[in-house]
């Protein structure tokens, strides 16, 4: 029987909502293994003087536990 952990973070990129998830994922596999599954559970931007200037979204990242 598996056991998955799910965790929530943030991660932001001047590039679009995909690349700030991909680097969400990319930052969290660097201390937890086994990643399964990544959730973006919202997004939002940052603006400064009328422009976009960061993409954020919150991830849950689901893993498994190992035994």
């Amino acid at each position: 029987m598996a056991v998955l952990k799910v965790i929530e973070i943030l991660a932001s990129s001047p590039n679009g909502w995909e690349d700030a998830t991909k680097q969400g994922v990319a930052e969290a596999s660097k201390s937890v293994k086994n990643i399964q599954s990544a959730y973006v559970k919202e997004h939002s931007v940052s603006v400064d003087n009328n422009q976009v200037t960061q993409y954020r979204v919150n991830l849950k990242i689901t893993f498994a536990v190992n035994s």
